[in-house]
């Protein structure tokens, strides 16, 4: 088991605070093994077994715990007496009515309670109305261009094409990889995904009369394929709808809205709002929309549809959310910015391009950087070796260093 070291240093720090620890992040990123890890961790700092108690919903030894009121009373019997009991709540979302039995532990004393899931559809409604204030969420993603090398061994310029190509999915670093056995094992992450996940999602909103069902998996995964074809690109709802339209679907935009948002609930696509950069103000129009791991996006496109820019700046986005960073599309004029990321009112831009070496993209690329006009740090990572340097403030890094750095 790789030890994802920074979502563990995150769970230590928050140990025995008066908040319950909500891990999100897609499935089989990590999740589980990380409670795993940090119940280790307990153990080794002082903390006895019958402290800890574990259920993961997963498992088919504790179906009977999916009644919430069974799952209430095994919880009450384990909790220990004049000491802290750590509870580890593993995938709880396929709890129906979980948050009534989250509610009634946080308000009992010598409680630290861990929950996991895989569907950010879990903090919404009565939950977050009832944890407001309650509860830190850490959100989990998959591995690492460092962590991917640390646990297969293999040499940034060696292993870094095998990351874009296969991706950050812990159990892909652990085998023994063949593109028939990577592909297969991405193929079930995605059905899995799409299907189970969805269906957990389905059963949270059968109170939420506002919310329609998702039902033609068919058409979840059309949406899928294109919103991993246009990576990269500005897409809205009403893009959306008229490419499903120039396909021969009929469909209104509510539809497509609900299909885009599950998708989003469950972790495979983020989306990056865009921020006039003068102005410090998010823009309503045009998203753009990452997907959480290269080897799923190269799973679903065919591959005359791979694109090695977009790839890369899908890449950074996540490294950017890793190392804490609120990411945006920046817009300054009529020009772009790959990424603003803002930490503690600070901001830093980027630009993100394979190969900076013709003038024309070199040029393209520095321009909108140029037209900022603050004191923050302005940077273009590139995969080529030769323009690296500082043009007038704004720095050319090429993209593995940076990727290898580590975080601040």
């Amino acid at each position: 088991m790789v030890q994802r070291k920074e979502y563990l240093d995150q769970l230590i720090s928050w140990k025995d605070e008066q908040v319950i620890k909500v891990v999100t992040g897609i499935r089989r990123c990590g999740k589980s093994t990380l409670l795993m890890q940090f119940q280790q961790w307990l153990k080794e700092n002082g903390v006895t077994q019958e402290q800890i108690v574990s259920v993961n919903f997963e498992e088919l030894e504790y179906e009977d715990l999916l009644d919430y009121k069974k799952l209430h009373q095994y919880l009450k019997e384990r909790l220990v007496s004049g000491k802290i009991t750590y509870i580890f709540l593993d995938e709880i979302q396929k709890v129906p009515s979980f948050e009534k039995v989250v509610d009634s532990l946080y308000v009992k004393p010598n409680v630290d309670l861990y929950i996991t899931g895989s569907n950010a559809y879990m903090l919404s409604g009565d939950l977050a109305t009832l944890l407001t204030g309650r509860y830190v969420e850490i959100k989990m993603l998959p591995l690492s261009l460092r962590e991917f090398l640390s646990m297969t061994g293999l040499e940034p310029e060696q292993g870094f094409p095998e990351y874009l190509r296969n991706g950050g999915m812990p159990y892909i670093a652990a085998m023994n990889r063949t593109n028939e056995k990577v592909s297969t094992y991405l193929e079930g992450i995605y059905n899995t995904v799409i299907v189970k996940d969805i269906e957990d999602r389905q059963a949270r909103k059968e109170s939420d009369l506002s919310k329609r069902k998702i039902t033609d998996i068919a058409l979840l995964k059309t949406i899928a394929k294109y919103l991993a074809s246009v990576v990269g690109n500005p897409v809205s709802v009403r893009s959306i709808t008229d490419y499903l339209i120039s396909n021969g679907r009929k469909i209104s935009p509510n539809t497509v809205g609900d299909y885009v948002e599950a998708l989003t609930e469950s972790f495979i696509f983020y989306p990056a709002e865009r921020f006039d950069i003068v102005g410090k103000q998010l823009l309503k129009a045009n998203r753009k929309m990452y997907i959480v791991d290269l080897g799923l996006r190269n799973h679903i496109l065919p591959r005359k549809n791979y694109d090695l820019g977009f790839s890369l700046e899908n890449l950074v986005y996540f490294e950017l959310l890793r190392r804490g960073y609120k990411v945006t599309v920046g817009k300054v004029g009529n020009t772009e910015v790959d990424f603003v990321a803002q930490k503690q009112g600070a901001y830093q831009y980027f630009q993100v391009t394979a190969d900076l070496t013709a003038q024309e993209t070199f040029e393209r690329e520095i321009r909108p950087l140029e037209n900022i006009r603050d004191n923050y740090e302005k940077m273009i990572l590139t995969m080529d070796r030769l323009t690296p340097g500082n043009y007038n403030g704004i720095q050319v890094r090429y993209l593995l260093d940076w990727l290898m750095e580590p975080k601040d």
